[in-house]
């Protein structure tokens, strides 16, 4: 009997018809079986959001990957929403891997629960399936636009390099997902380093120019590295700074890592 082939979940938030989607499932579909779900419109910044007002409806999609044509899915949701449709309604079976991405843009630091790159991720890894989120560092101007001028190549590359040591050993002891961050630079020969999630923020938000509260003005934002600061370890110095790819293990603990002993003399 032929072993069965590993079913590889794939999404993102930039929608459906994002470039970076493509080149995530073309990357994979040498590995195994590839699921693409994804939302049906732009979801970036949802994090792992849950809103109400959508309704999930499914509707298939054709998505053209490595000369042929497959048949993916848009559903009407965050990204949290689609992987669960995902997972609990279209797959045949359970994924052996969920891959969310490749994402317009970096996601490092402490706000990366904005993120609907990663929080596809995260609702992968509560699944219990191992989860890859992977980001391409771009200029601004691209993380929306789904862009054809920016090259996934390198970003893909590593992608593959992750997911098939996930498929052949399973994450490491203690982690429910990693999430790769490809430098705007790099090569097929940047090196790549464990990283740990930068306690600074780094999509730091801009007041709006309005006349009057209630003109329109949605918040903007421009990135910021405090450098005395920042860690030497982290994925903010890694990715923004060294040039090199960040690779950080994520826990869906959020537990403050601190001493019972201490907690009580703070108490006291």
């Amino acid at each position: 009997m032929s072993k069965q082939l590993p079913l590889i979940l794939v999404t993102n938030d930039d929608g459906v018809t994002s470039p970076g989607l493509r080149a995530a499932a073309a990357a994979l579909e040498a590995m195994g079986e590839v699921l693409i779900v994804a939302p049906a419109l732009q979801q970036s910044g949802a994090g792992r959001s849950m809103p109400a007002g959508y309704e999930g409806c499914i509707t298939r999609h054709k998505i053209a990957l490595n000369g042929h044509s497959v048949e993916g899915y848009a559903v009407e949701g965050s990204p949290a929403q689609v992987v669960q449709h995902g997972i609990v309604e279209i797959a045949s079976r359970r994924p052996d891997l969920v891959v969310s991405g490749i994402n317009y843009g970096e996601n490092v630091g402490s706000g990366i629960t904005v993120s609907g790159t990663v929080g596809a991720a995260m609702e992968g890894a509560d699944f219990h399936i191992p989860s890859l989120a992977v980001s391409l560092q771009t200029a601004p101007e691209y993380y929306l636009n789904h862009s054809e001028v920016v090259d996934f190549g390198v970003a893909a590359h590593f992608l593959k390099l992750f997911a098939r040591q996930v498929l052949d050993v399973g994450l490491p002891p203690g982690v429910d997902l990693l999430k790769i961050d490809v430098p705007q630079s790099a090569t097929l020969q940047t090196p790549w380093r464990w990283t740990h999630l930068s306690r600074q923020r780094y999509f730091v938000p801009v007041k709006p120019h309005r006349r009057r509260p209630s003109d329109p003005g949605p918040m903007g934002f421009e990135v910021h590295i405090d450098m005395e600061t920042l860690e030497p370890d982290s994925d903010i110095r890694a990715v923004a700074v060294d040039g090199v790819v960040s690779v950080t293990p994520i826990t869906l603990d959020l537990t403050a890592r601190v001493e019972p002993a201490r907690l009580n003399d703070w108490l006291r």
